[in-house]
């Protein structure tokens, strides 16, 4: 089994070819002659809104939670008014 080297540019022009012209991952994989695995890595990696999406999930989850713990407090008040 011998493991293919690609150059950093490349891969680069391979993420920018899903990310910004929409094409289908399996597609440019198959057309570059790479596998879809290491496609995803590549995305995972050289894709510059990747970490956002990361950061921008944890601030939502952050809120979310205490979303949560607010409305479970006012339920609470307002079932002690009833």
């Amino acid at each position: 089994m011998s493991s293919k080297r690609y150059p950093e540019e490349f891969k680069i022009e391979a993420v920018k070819q899903v990310t910004e012209k929409g094409h289908s991952v399996a597609e440019v994989a198959a057309r570059l002659g790479t596998t879809t695995h290491s496609l995803y890595a590549w995305i995972k990696r050289y894709d510059p809104q990747q970490p956002n999406i990361v950061v921008e999930s944890s601030d939502v989850l952050a809120e979310l939670a205490k979303l949560r713990k607010e409305l479970q407090r006012v339920t609470e008040e307002r079932d002690n008014l009833k």
